[in-house]
């Protein structure tokens, strides 16, 4: 099973960009954005001078337990600066996406919780709410996790977006919302031991 297939058996659909999208990142800037494969993960992710930013993180069921999330993530550690991903809010009915929070809380993650983000999937037409994590190696604000945000939204997600999907992702002042009232922290339930 070549990597797009692996990622695209794991993520729902609304959250993944098509095969060519990624292919032609990975060719036309390739200055950014980057993949990491090995036997047992992926790592789709995108590397700006301040921040890095995964795309697409997944380690087979098989080897889960081996540390190869963990050594994965590290490298992008390495490089002192924020790295921030995006994450489904905890879905009871999954127990994947409760313990992927786990494992960012474990990691030192933080919830953004001053950050709103609601993409419109244009594979199903469908609102796709998201919370964005971050670890802050050199205590970075939120504010500047979203300015980030908005740098990777608009190099990354919508890159030549009408040409793979035949419309356009909504603008990033309709996708990213910066509030002073901060949300619930969606770490602190799976953070707190059983």
């Amino acid at each position: 099973m070549n990597w797009y297939e692996k990622l695209n058996q794991y993520f729902p659909v609304q959250e993944m960009k098509s095969k060519e999208h990624m292919e032609t990142l990975l060719k036309e800037r390739s200055d950014v954005y980057h993949k990491d494969e090995g036997p047992y993960h992926v790592l789709m992710y995108a590397e700006f001078p301040n921040f890095s930013f995964v795309d697409y993180l997944f380690v087979s069921a098989e080897s889960r337990g081996m540390g190869i999330g963990k050594k994965t993530l590290q490298m992008l550690k390495d490089k002192n600066k924020p790295i921030i991903l995006e994450v489904e809010p905890v879905d009871y009915d999954d127990s994947d996406s409760e313990k992927r929070l786990r494992f960012y809380a474990r990691e030192g993650f933080q919830h953004a919780s001053s950050i709103g983000y609601s993409r419109r999937s244009l594979a199903t037409g469908e609102e796709n709410v998201m919370e964005i994590l971050y670890w802050a190696p050199n205590g970075e604000s939120e504010e500047e996790i979203f300015e980030g945000m908005k740098n990777m939204y608009e190099n990354i997600h919508t890159y030549k977006d009408e040409q793979f999907y035949g419309e356009c992702y909504d603008p990033v002042a309709k996708v990213l919302t910066f509030e002073e009232e901060e949300k619930d922290n969606i770490l602190e339930a799976v953070a707190k031991p059983v």
